[in-house]
């Protein structure tokens, strides 16, 4: 895990895609994916983020698609921790998380993906079958540090 500080920037040259957990006190903004075929864990609940486009760096590739799904735009240097994840089909992928306001919370508009977006308290994400489990490992990860660093 990287901590994040003003100003640090992650350079990657390859990477497939970035989540971005926003954390508001004991709870996570996620994210109930379409439930359609073709796309990968349909119906389950998600953070913000997906793929790289163009030569995005990984903290642009999350902040991009916050702003896509949930209407939130976030400075870089909001971003308080990061991990970077070597998948078993090669591809890279990064996590991140930041903390997220009342007052950001109620303008969270949910954009053309999805079905709904959900505050859901962090214990409830962690022990819901329906929640991606890379994404409950690496959120686990993030609070173990948070935790450690208090």
């Amino acid at each position: 895990p990287l901590p994040r500080g003003a100003g640090s920037s992650l350079m990657t040259i390859d990477f497939d895609g970035a989540k971005l957990a926003l954390i508001h006190r004991n709870a996570v903004v996620t994210i109930l994916r379409d439930d359609r075929e073709g796309i990968p864990h349909p119906g389950m609940w998600d953070f913000a983020g997906g793929g790289r486009e163009g030569v995005e760096r990984p903290e642009e590739t999350a902040i991009r698609e916050t702003q896509e799904e949930l209407g939130l735009r976030f400075a870089e240097d909001r971003l308080l921790w990061s991990c970077r994840e070597d998948r078993e089909d090669s591809s890279e992928v990064w996590f991140f998380a930041a903390e997220i306001t009342e007052s950001e919370l109620t303008t969270i508009r949910l954009g053309d993906e999805g079905q709904c977006w959900r505050l859901m308290p962090t214990p409830q994400f962690l022990s819901n079958p329906m929640a991606i489990p890379s994404l409950k490992r690496r959120l686990r990860h993030f609070l173990t540090w948070r935790d450690q660093n208090r």
